[in-house]
Parts: C-alpha cells; structure tokens; sequence
C-alpha cells in the first residue's frame, strides 16, 4: 500500500478527512494513477506519528482529499534511534548515504565539517542542500515504508559534535587506525533492557578523520573502533555500522 506523509493541519478528525497537497498529488495522479475508492496508507509528519489507512474520495488540480477508514496501530519504527554524524561528502555520496541510511532505519543525520572534507559550503549552498537533502530523505522514507522522516541537520564542527555526545547512550567512532576495539565489542556492552537507545555513529569524509580530531573525540564519551584490516570508503562504513540488528 502507497504510503503518503501529511502536516497535522492537512488532517481533519471531526470531518474524517485528510488532504494531500504538493508534489504529492502529481505523483498520485500522473505517476501512480490512482483512482477514487482505492486504499492508501497517509502518515502525520512528526516524531510520534498518527497513520490513518484510508480511501481516495476527490481528486482535483490542487488536493486529493482522502475519507479515513482506520487508524493504524502497527508501528514500523526501532527503539533504537540512530543518528549518523557524516563527515561532509561529495554531494552524490551524500545523497546516497541518506536515501540508504533511511530505508535502514536511521532517525537522524548531521552532516560534520572535518578537516578532510574536499566539499566545502557556504550559508546560500547549505540551505539548498538541506532543502535537497531532506526531499531525499522523504522519498526513501516513503518508498521504505518509514513512520517518520529522518531529519537532515545544518552542518556542524567538531567542537560542536562534542557538545551534544552526552545525550546518547552510545557513541562510535570509526577509524582505520585504531586496533584494539572492534564494533562487536562495544555492541555487547548495549543493554537490551532499556525500551529505548540513542546511538551517535560519527563517520569519516573521503579523507577520513585526522587523528588531532580523533584525540578530541576521545576526551568525550565516543568509543573509537575499528571495522577490520581493510580501508572502506565512507559510504560503504555507514553500511557496516547500520546494518547490524540494532536498528
């Protein structure tokens, strides 16, 4: 069932009725073909979202209008939220992290300037990126059937990663230098009995992470590891850190 991300002012409880507005109504329309009286699934854009299952009523130029059926009780999100600190990528890496971080489960990205980062952005590309990015982030999110859509944050410095370790429970660090701590090591330290976790993975650029920078995130909470022998591009160590069942 096609799955759809609507504001909370879209959604009318007393009347039964939810409108989908935007792009979204093209998509349905043009490219999906869908119909009066067929099924979809609508879902509110929030961290705790109400899912309706309902039917296709009116279709017009500017709205679909939707009748509910049902609410939807079958939740299809981890308790484990993940939030991927990247070392800012070239642009089509990142993109390809987040539409692949998103359909694995990831709440949250931050992307990190490093000291390595070849891609450098100035306040007018950041906000074009953002916007960009997070439009990727909603069509991944839709495709993969997510209740949520992760969010894509301004970047941040190093020094300002720092400040916000404290709120996780979990912090990784992956680098190709360290040799003694291994990813399956810290992941059996994670206490199963907790309803919810919230893990920080900090991920390199193309050039990796200078070593002054690692030494600055082992004053905080960060646990550095290593992902074995080899030297993984950054977008192939997203997939070795998210792809464990944690998510």
């Amino acid at each position: 069932m096609q799955k759809f991300f609507v504001t909370e002012n879209q959604i009318d409880l007393d009347r039964n009725i939810i409108r989908i507005i935007g792009d979204d109504v093209k998509h349905i329309k043009n490219v999906l073909r869908l119909s009066n009286g067929e099924k979809i699934q609508i879902c509110e854009k929030s961290n705790q979202p109400s899912k309706y299952i309902c039917n296709i009523v009116n279709l017009s130029a500017e709205e679909i209008e939707c009748s509910i059926i049902n609410k939807c009780e079958e939740k299809y999100e981890s308790n484990v939220k993940i939030h991927v600190f990247q070392g800012l990528p070239k642009a089509e890496k990142m993109e390809l992290i987040i539409q692949k971080c998103t359909e694995l489960g990831v709440y949250e990205f931050i992307p990190v300037t490093m000291n390595r980062c070849v891609v450098k952005l100035n306040e007018k590309d950041i906000d074009k990126k953002i916007i960009r990015w997070n439009k990727i982030s909603e069509c991944a999110a839709k495709q993969s059937g997510r209740d949520i859509i992760p969010n894509v944050r301004k970047p941040i410095t190093i020094k300002e990663l720092t400040y916000e370790l404290n709120k996780y429970d979990l912090v990784i660090v992956a680098y190709e230098n360290e040799t003694k701590s291994f990813l399956k090591d810290e992941l059996k330290k994670i206490n199963n009995s907790k309803n919810e976790m919230k893990i920080a993975i900090i991920i390199g650029p193309e050039g990796g992470i200078e070593e002054q920078e690692i030494d600055i995130l082992k004053t905080t909470k960060a646990k550095v590891i290593s992902l074995g022998k080899r030297i993984l591009r950054t977008e192939t160590v997203r997939n070795s850190l998210i792809g464990h069942n944690y998510v």
